[in-house]
């Protein structure tokens, strides 16, 4: 008979606003009353900006209290974009921020307000490894409001870290602050209809991916647990309508709510194998970082599958799997990444195998790779890239 669960936990949820539907733009003028903010910048992406209609909607329902926008937002938050919107903040005299788009644009605002808050070097506030281990600086000075109108569904919307790139090293630079953490989300229908159904599609997997990654946890959080595995089952009912019905928006609001839920589950339950990897491995393919964990997955999901088979076997029952075996698990996950059109080798995506080594070192200093189950040494890194390739 197998032990009962220890749950002796502690879960915190940290105050998070969420708004959707028709109407829920009427939310951020009331949002900003709420903190006294009445000098707000928009932080975005140019193709988001470019959508008139959609922009105009936020503009109108901000009215006079935006100051200010920002629309040089760049995939994978490279540090001098990040540090262009730092200092476009500081010249609008911001109070608040409002971040339009995908994670580029959340991570980005967020990073922003991080270097604008502590007015230091991102090297001397970003996470870095001394004596051997990863530490993350206690980052203590007050930042800038902030809420989502997102575009796309990213789990980045409920999560308090941001990372940069630096171009110049190919460093992933990992910011973390609680302060900084949105303090809600607004769902509207008009501007979740402006991401092309293949961007919804690659965040969506980013969303599958990150709640198979918590459930797969050493900690048994029934809460966190919850909001994973509704999570999982929102991506395999409606990921499949984006490709089927471009022009609806309830497709795209659901993701984003399984967005919310995976991200914030994932919050308590850490981070993994394969999110590790994917922030190694995408900015050196042709594919965003959600592709890049939904392939590495099922090779994560068998690195760990020894130390965690009953929390496997749980997935295949979120699943609707009738046999508990882990290994059943991994191939049903296998079988619907191939439902979701996701590739399955790293060379299919552009990865070059020269590049391999290098993602494997700078995998080991990512903060998610200490989240996981199982702590792989750098051979194991190797090992499971090299036969993902």
């Amino acid at each position: 008979m197998s032990a009962e669960p220890d749950l002796r936990i502690r879960h915190v949820a940290p105050a998070f606003r969420t708004f959707c539907g028709e109407g829920a733009l009427e939310a951020l003028p009331r949002e900003l009353a709420r903190v006294g903010a009445r000098r707000a910048v928009i932080i975005c992406i140019p193709a988001v900006a470019a959508h008139t209609e959609a922009m105009g909607r936020v503009h109108e329902a901000l009215g006079e209290r935006l100051v200010g926008q920002f629309d040089g937002v760049e995939e994978h938050s490279p540090l001098p974009s990040v540090e262009r919107a730092r200092d476009f903040l500081a010249e609008h005299e911001a109070d608040a921020v409002i971040a339009i788009g995908g994670g580029s644009s959340v991570v980005t605002a967020r990073a922003a307000t991080i270097l604008l808050g502590e007015g230091k070097d991102v090297r001397q506030l970003c996470t870095r490894r001394e004596d051997g281990r990863l530490v993350s600086p206690k980052l203590a000075a007050p930042k800038l409001p902030q809420w989502v109108v997102p575009s796309s569904p990213t789990t980045a919307y409920a999560k308090a870290g941001a990372a940069v790139r630096d171009p110049e090293t190919g460093e992933r630079l990992a910011l973390y602050d609680p302060k900084a953490r949105a303090q809600g989300v607004v769902l509207d229908p008009v501007m979740a209809l402006t991401a092309p159904p293949r961007l919804s599609w690659s965040a969506a997997l980013n969303i599958f991916s990150m709640a198979v990654e918590g459930l797969q946890s050493r900690r048994v959080d029934p809460l966190a647990d919850a909001q994973l595995a509704h999570a999982l089952r929102t991506v395999v009912t409606w990921l499949p309508r984006v490709a089927k019905d471009p022009e609806l928006a309830a497709p795209r609001l659901q993701l984003m709510l399984a967005a919310i839920m995976s991200g914030q589950g994932s919050d308590h339950t850490g981070g993994g194998l394969a999110q590790a990897l994917s922030h190694a491995i995408g900015p050196r393919s042709s594919a965003p970082n959600g592709v890049v964990e939904a392939l590495l997955l099922p090779h994560a999901m068998r690195f760990n599958a020894s130390v965690v088979p009953s929390r496997l076997a749980a997935i295949g029952e979120y699943l609707g799997l009738a046999d508990s075996s882990a290994e059943a698990a991994v191939t049903e996950v296998e079988r619907l990444l191939d439902v979701f059109e996701a590739p399955r080798r790293l060379q299919d995506i552009g990865v070059e195998q020269e590049s391999l080594a290098e993602a494997a070192s700078h995998a080991m200093d990512d903060w998610a790779i200490t989240a996981g189950p199982r702590l792989p040494e750098e051979q194991d890194v190797r090992e499971l890239i090299n036969g993902a390739w």
